[in-house]
C-alpha cells in the first residue's frame, strides 16, 4: 500500500506531464521541419516540384498561375525545396494544426511572361 503512495502523491501535487494542447504548444526543435511554403510571387510554375515529390501532394497549374498543396498527403521530406530552380519553396518549423476539414491549400500567382525572341529582320 505505502508502495503506491509515493507516485500518488506526485500526481496530486506536482505538475502535469502533458500540455493543454492547442491552447498550449510545443517549442519547435532546432531542425524541424514543420509546414511546407511557397513565395509564390516567385514561382515560375515550371513543375519540377510536382514531378519530384514522392508523395504526389503537389499540383502546379502553369496555364492558371496555380500551386496547389495537400499538406495532408505531404511527408515533409524536403525534397521538392531542393528541387526547386528559384528556391521558392522552404519548410518552416510550425507543426500543422488539428483541422475538422481537409483542404488543399491553394496559392494562385501571376502566370511567367513568356518571353518570345525576336523576330530576324528581313534584309532588302
Amino acid at each position: 500500500m505505502f508502495g503506491m503512495l509515493k507516485p500518488i502523491l506526485k500526481n496530486w501535487f506536482g505538475k502535469p506531464a502533458t500540455r493543454m494542447y492547442p491552447f498550449e504548444k510545443r517549442e519547435a526543435f532546432e531542425n524541424a521541419r514543420g509546414q511546407l511554403e511557397i513565395d509564390i510571387d516567385n514561382c515560375i510554375f515550371c513543375g519540377i516540384c510536382q514531378r519530384k515529390c514522392p508523395s504526389t501532394c503537389l499540383n502546379v497549374d502553369k496555364a492558371n498561375a496555380k500551386w496547389e498543396l495537400d499538406p495532408y498527403n505531404c511527408v515533409i521530406c524536403g525534397v521538392c525545396v531542393e528541387a526547386c530552380p528559384k528556391k521558392c519553396l522552404h519548410l518552416n518549423k510550425n507543426f500543422r494544426t488539428a483541422a475538422y476539414v481537409k483542404e488543399p491549400q491553394a496559392s494562385i500567382g501571376k502566370p511567367p511572361v513568356v518571353k518570345k525572341p525576336a523576330a530576324p529582320e528581313a534584309q532588302a
